[in-house]
């Protein structure tokens, strides 16, 4: 009966978006509000420009757009073509980002935009991500409604997500400013390919980050789009030192991340540079976009990347994608009682109280739980 009633509240917050924004989508291109002059860049003495929000840095010359596909140079000035024009938004489990250990059962409206920074071939949201924004259809939703959409629904969280927020900064950060004002919490689910100042700014105005690795080498990175680890590991270290609430997700890709060497090296790092309490979160792939001549990961696999985290140190580590698996739920470390039962994006128990103590176990669970 209560996860029925979690259901229909779900239900019920998409169909409120759908009454409350009906005929606000764009068939017909951009309108001149979405863009906007871009917060990091520099100006270059031939009229190019070089953009500073993600490792990157793109040379970009009069007329042409970064590796993004939404940053373009107009008369020697940077712009953003992603300014209140979501291509998706709903409201979401908080829990389905994945966050674990930040306010679990709370409703988090979702937004997103075309774009992104890297070119995953197995991006389950390639519709939005390997699109531009005329290639959508868009949403006029500038910051402010975007917080008032957040009321209306009742979610206690605004979500930044599905493609990758750091392309669509600007958007993020004046929306962010706005909830904090409203007494509305920010995360942001992102792969971490983020420069330091703008996200050092950006920290300001966040309650939690989940970095999402692709894998644990350079080989992986650059298959997933000319990347590299080091910047994503940067930003996860910077991230943790900030002091915002953070967890990491990491898809387990037959043949690509699967390796139990990648996933010991990535367990190690996240203990001594991020915490050994930190939520680590091993995601099953399925196939999808471009890559669909693998299977989906083997549940034994993920399994066994959960007991290499563990004997590394990890406190607490869970399998996603994977309903019903025992390791949806928190465990005391100590005792290995169930502190929070969850059946996929449903938390079914939770005996975390607000000052993060859990009335099982006796013991204090780290985490945001107020």
């Amino acid at each position: 009966m209560a996860m029925r009633k979690k259901i229909i509240l779900v239900f019920t917050a998409f169909a409120t978006i759908a009454i409350l924004y009906q005929g606000v989508l764009s068939a017909t291109g951009l309108k001149k509000k979405w863009i906007r002059e871009a917060m990091f860049y520099e100006k270059l003495p031939d009229g190019s420009v070089r953009c500073t929000l993600c490792p990157r840095r793109c040379i970009i010359p009069e007329g042409e757009r970064g590796y993004c596909q939404v940053r373009f140079n107009k008369g020697g000035k940077l712009y953003t073509m992603t300014y209140g024009n979501p291509a998706a938004v709903h409201v979401d489990p908080i829990e389905k980002k994945p966050f674990f250990h930040f306010l679990p059962g709370s409703k988090a409206l979702s937004i997103a935009t075309a774009g992104c920074n890297l070119r995953c071939n197995f991006c389950q949201n390639w519709q939005l991500s390997h699109s531009t924004p005329e290639q959508t259809r868009n949403y006029d939703l500038p910051p402010e409604k975007v917080v008032e959409l957040a009321k209306k629904t009742r979610s206690q969280v605004i979500a930044y997500t599905y493609s990758e927020p750091t392309i669509f900064y600007e958007y993020m950060y004046e929306t962010a400013k706005l909830a904090h004002k409203a007494g509305i919490k920010n995360v942001m689910l992102t792969c971490g390919y983020i420069e330091p100042e703008p996200l050092k700014q950006l920290l300001k105005y966040m309650d939690a980050v989940d970095i999402d690795l692709k894998g644990f080498s350079d080989d992986v990175y650059r298959y997933v789009g000319k990347g590299r680890l080091k910047y994503v590991k940067r930003t996860a270290e910077i991230v943790r030192k900030s002091g915002v609430w953070l967890e990491v997700t990491y898809l387990v890709i037959p043949t690509l991340s699967d390796s139990e060497d990648q996933i010991r090296r990535m367990a190690r790092w996240v203990v001594e540079e991020l915490g050994d309490t930190t939520p680590v979160h091993f995601l099953r792939f399925h196939p999808d976009y471009k890559l669909t001549n693998l299977p989906p990961t083997p549940v034994k696999t993920l399994e066994r990347a959960r007991q290499i985290a563990m004997e590394e140190g990890l406190k607490y580590v869970y399998i996603g994608n994977v309903p019903g698996h025992p390791a949806e739920n928190t465990y005391c470390p100590g005792t290995n009682k169930v502190c929070i039962r969850r059946r996929g994006f449903f938390v079914l128990e939770n005996h975390v109280d607000s000052t993060g103590y859990c009335s099982v176990c006796k013991k204090h669970i780290p985490g945001v739980w107020k």
